[in-house]
C-alpha cells in the first residue's frame, strides 16, 4: 500500500490487541512519523507489533504548537499518523486542534475505522441506538456534574459518558439525584478486556451493586442512560419492561404481555402495544 501525503487518524485497541486492523498496521509501518498522546504508552503497543516508526508526543498541553511542526512535515512530503492511548483519536482524546489546523493548511486528513469504547459498549447495551449523544467525561465537581445531568434530564436520546474508577460512585449518585432512581442505565466496564462486565437496571440498583462490589469500581468505564421517556412511554417501569423482555424469550409477545400484566396488575393490551413499539 502506497501512502499519500496526509494526516492519518488511526484507532488502536481499547483492550484486546487482536482488534487492530491490518490497514492500521500498514499505515503505522509506512508513515514517516506517529504522533502519540503518550509515547511511552504507545511505545509498548508499537513494539508488540514490531513497528519502529519515529514517534512524537502530541497531547492536550502541546497540541496547538505541535500542530504547526507536523504541518511542516506534511509540507516536506511526509505522511503522519495520529494515535491516542486507546481507541479512536479525538473521542475524549487530543487531536481536534491538529486536525483543524491540518485541514485549514490544505492537507488531507484520512480517517481509518476502528475501536471506540462508546460505540462498542452501546451496541451491546440493549439501550436504543438509533439516536444517542456522546457526552464525554462528566465534570469532577459535584455541582457542575449535577448541573450537566439536570440539563440532559429531558433529552430523549441515549446518553453516553466515560467515567474513571475513582469517580464512578459519585457520578452514579449524581445520576440518581438528577435523572431519578428508576432511570434505566447500563454500566460497561473493561470493554474487550478479560474482566469485561455489563451492569444494567434502574440507576439506584446499579449504584448499590457498584457500592457493594469494589471490583466494579476498577478499570475503564462507559456509562449509558436511557433517554427521557414521554408520559406515555414512562407508563411502565424498567422492572416491568425487563420482566416482559424475559417472558418474551419463552412466550409470544401477546402471552408474555398477559402474564406480565397479571403479575403487575397492568392492562395487558397496553403492555402488548408497548412491546410492539420497542420491537419485542
Amino acid at each position: 500500500m502506497d501512502l499519500s501525503v496526509a494526516l492519518y487518524i488511526v484507532p488502536t485497541p481499547i483492550g484486546n490487541l487482536g482488534d487492530i486492523s491490518s490497514r492500521a498496521l500498514e499505515v503505522l509501518n509506512q508513515v514517516s512519523l506517529i504522533a502519540c498522546e503518550d509515547t511511552r504508552h504507545s511505545g509498548k503497543l508499537l513494539s508488540h507489533f514490531g513497528i519502529e516508526t519515529r514517534k512524537t508526543a502530541l497531547h492536550d498541553h502541546n497540541e496547538r504548537d505541535r500542530a504547526q511542526w507536523i504541518i511542516q512535515k506534511l509540507g516536506n512530503g511526509e505522511a503522519v499518523a495520529l494515535i491516542s492511548d486507546a481507541g479512536t483519536p479525538l473521542i475524549s482524546d487530543p487531536g481536534y486542534h491538529l486536525v483543524k489546523q491540518v485541514r485549514d493548511a490544505g492537507f488531507n486528513v484520512i480517517p481509518l475505522p476502528g475501536p471506540c469504547a462508546a460505540i462498542t459498549a452501546l451496541c451491546a447495551s440493549g439501550l436504543p441506538s438509533d439516536r444517542f449523544s456522546f457526552e464525554g467525561f462528566l465534570p469532577s465537581k459535584e455541582k457542575a456534574r449535577l448541573d450537566k445531568l439536570t440539563a440532559l434530564k429531558d433529552d430523549p436520546r441515549t446518553l453516553i459518558f466515560y467515567e474513571s474508577p475513582h469517580r464512578i460512585v459519585h457520578s452514579l449518585e449524581s445520576l440518581v439525584t438528577a435523572l431519578g432512581e428508576d432511570r434505566e442505565i447500563v454500566m460497561a466496564r473493561e470493554v474487550t478486556k478479560t474482566f469485561e462486565t455489563f451492569l444494567s437496571g434502574p440507576a439506584a440498583e446499579v449504584l448499590q451493586t457498584v457500592k457493594d462490589d469494589p471490583n466494579q469500581q476498577r478499570g475503564e468505564i462507559v456509562l449509558m442512560c436511557h433517554g427521557h421517556r414521554s408520559d406515555e412511554e414512562s407508563e411502565f417501569s424498567p422492572t416491568v419492561i425487563n420482566t416482559l423482555k424475559l417472558l418474551c424469550e419463552e412466550l409470544p409477545l401477546k402471552k408474555a404481555a398477559a402474564v406480565a400484566g397479571q403479575i403487575y396488575d397492568i392492562k395487558k393490551n397496553a403492555l402488548y402495544k408497548h412491546g410492539l413499539a420497542i420491537g419485542l
